[in-house]
């Protein structure tokens, strides 16, 4: 069963086909990338103020599900 992430759309026309936010410029890495420097979801919503807390939360729901369809390589065993 696929799931369905009706907040993060993927278009060749828009930065490349990259998966972005509801047909915005910002990218779920961009945002993904700011949680994971130690930036808050308020912070983030404060410098990108057309989005949401839940187009936040669908970037991270779909980068869980993307890291869960692929194998990543590690440089070592955890």
């Amino acid at each position: 069963m696929r799931m369905a992430f009706p907040r993060i759309t993927a278009d060749p026309a828009r930065m490349g086909g990259v998966p972005c936010i509801r047909d915005t410029r910002v990218t779920v890495s961009m945002v993904l990338g700011r949680l994971g420097a130690g930036m808050t979801i308020d912070e983030l919503l404060a410098e990108y103020p057309y989005l949401d807390r839940e187009d936040v939360l669908a970037a991270l729901e779909f980068a869980a599900a993307v890291v869960n369809e692929h194998e990543v390589p590690l440089s070592r065993p955890a």
